[in-house]
């Protein structure tokens, strides 16, 4: 049975939230242009519903020149007429919350595009009333950019304008300029299209990039980052962004008095929670955590931790679990392992993985385990409960802008944005009836089919589902405190405690079986039987290949000896 809450838990669901992010253009097509749409959300909402997560994360669907395929925003309370109408979106937020599915929309406050009427405005001369809402800076003497700051999608971070001659920072592609978040009016601006989407019901946003908003006024010039320098966890190894230290441009101390009246307006929308994306930061784990810290940040930051492409190994996952026990004390982090603009999780871990299939789809199961228990929120991508692989994607069907710029060093996004497959034997896999999606759909992702997977009582989609309607039946993992357990490597432990229950986690990260003594743990059971299979032997258990055991007491409390 699901615990009852009381109204002060409900509005702070954000603190353990199962949210399944939806990338509109590629979950499924509605009017046949092969290109995903609100509608096509609506029709799969059961869908979502069956997986038993509490809200929805949903890309952007505002209007837009499409440059960055929604991520350059040229009106923010419009919606772009490719995804659908207004009237889609309010039927689409009520049939969400009928199915008691809460919608988080992205927002994207860092950069409009260069087509946002702000910005249009804003160039048309130096002295309009916007011309200080983005960041305009007067050239060197030579004529050469104001310092050596660079763009994350490549090339230099400024771009002449000939209309105002001066250049205007660019953080991303020369077509989405950065707003100038230290003028008070675009604050005020922003959070009135926060109250916008906040008045029509929406559960809160997703704020991209949230840690871009402010840059050193002084302008000095990035230093190059030494040899001996390890770049940011998630960080290309091939990025040129990354060949300089980037202390200056973005990252701002500053940044976190803004957080305040953003956090304020939410407290006028009891239930409401802000979702912050942490980009490209030399510490993202520390600095994720300063932005949730207390009751006046935000409340939920994700970063590139788990997306880093590295063996999931014991030393790194219990290195992980400490900097967040020890940075978010009061804030909840978002275990994100996958989103839009990261190679798909399965692609980057099972290379490091032995075994054959079967071992292979034990460690699935084990990650879907793992990123459940642990403490705070956690986000799923779409496709990686069917567990898609990264798609190949030849240079001429490439789409992405960051891909195309730094082809072939740099493959950009494209490889993990590929459509939803629904059905094994339609055509485009179910996703659209058009010739073709606007990306390629992998033949191998035929094979990880919906309509294939909800047939297999044992597959991953399935196992997503079991584990979350499980997870909201556990007290202990939706509001208890985590503690590492000295368990011998490559046993991953901890505890999972509240005062109605206590939870021991334990994960096999190798492709043997293990014997582990319960003996401080007297009447210990298996806490969800039919999901994950361990043999017993008297205090011993055995947890197979990248298994998993979740144990608790007959009583549903485990006292230690």
């Amino acid at each position: 049975m699901i615990p009852i809450q009381t109204q002060s838990q409900a509005n702070d669901w954000w603190r353990s939230a199962a949210i399944y992010q939806v990338y509109p253009r590629s979950f499924f097509d509605s009017n046949g242009d092969g290109i995903g749409d609100l509608p096509g959300i609506i029709q799969k909402l059961d869908y979502i519903a069956s997986l038993n997560v509490d809200a929805v994360w949903i890309s952007p669907f505002f209007q837009s020149p499409m440059k960055d395929f929604g991520y350059d925003i040229s009106d923010y309370r419009a919606i772009e007429p490719m995804f659908g109408t207004m009237d889609d979106f309010k039927t689409l937020l009520a049939a969400a919350h009928d199915r008691h599915l809460k919608i988080l929309i992205d927002q994207v406050w860092n950069h409009t595009s260069e087509e946002h009427e702000w910005f249009i405005a804003s160039r048309s001369s130096k002295d309009n009333p916007k011309a200080d809402w983005y960041v305009w800076e007067d050239a060197k003497p030579d004529g050469s950019p104001p310092n050596n700051w660079r763009a994350t999608f490549c090339g230099s971070a400024w771009e002449w304008d000939e209309t105002r001659s001066q250049y205007y920072l660019h953080s991303f592609l020369t077509s989405q300029p950065d707003l100038n978040w230290y003028n008070p009016e675009v604050q005020a601006a922003i959070l009135d299209t926060a109250k916008f989407w906040l008045d029509m019901g929406v559960d809160g946003f997703r704020l991209d990039v949230v840690n871009f908003f402010l840059h050193d006024r002084s302008l000095k010039d990035n230093p190059v980052r030494p040899p001996e320098m390890p770049r940011p966890v998630g960080a290309g190894k091939n990025d040129p962004f990354f060949d300089l230290h980037n202390i200056h441009n973005f990252n701002q101390p500053e940044i976190i008095k803004l957080l305040e009246p953003i956090r304020k307006l939410m407290s006028e929308y009891p239930g409401t929670a802000t979702l912050a994306e942490i980009s490209s930061a030399e510490d993202a784990m520390l600095t994720s955590s300063e932005y949730v810290r207390g009751e006046e940040r935000l409340h939920m930051a994700y970063n590139s931790e788990l997306m880093e492409d590295a063996p999931f190994s014991y030393t790194r996952l219990r290195s992980m679990i400490q900097k967040t026990e020890a940075y978010f004390k009061d804030g909840v982090i978002c275990w994100t392992a996958g989103t839009h603009d990261f190679p798909r999780l399965k692609t980057r871990w099972q290379k490091y993985q032995t075994g054959d299939r079967f071992t292979q789809e034990a460690f699935e199961h084990l990650l879907a385990a793992l990123i459940l228990a642990l403490k705070g929120s956690c986000c799923i991508y779409q496709g990686d409960e069917l567990g898609l692989t990264e798609a190949n994607i030849p240079y001429e069907q490439m789409q992405d802008p960051f891909g195309l710029a730094g082809y072939p060093s740099i493959l950009g996004r494209d490889g993990c944005r590929t459509p939803m497959p629904w059905q094994k034997e339609a055509h485009q896999a179910g996703f659209t009836t058009a010739k073709e999606s606007w990306l390629p759909i992998p033949e191998e992702h035929f094979a990880f089919a919906v309509d294939l997977q909800e047939q297999r009582s044992m597959s991953l989609l399935n196992k997503y589902r079991r584990l979350l309607r499980w997870r909201k039946q556990q007290p202990a993992l939706l509001q208890g405190d985590l503690t590492l357990l000295n368990t011998p490597e490559p046993l991953l432990g901890f505890s999972r405690k509240c005062d109605e229950q206590h939870l021991i986690c334990l994960f096999n990260l190798s492709p043997e079986p293990i014997h582990h003594d319960l003996s401080d743990y007297p009447e210990c059971v298996e806490a969800n039987e039919s999901d994950f299979t361990n043999r017993r032997y008297d205090n011993t258990v055995e947890i197979p290949a990248y298994g998993v055991f979740f144990g608790k007491n007959k009583q549903n409390k485990i006292k230690r000896r």
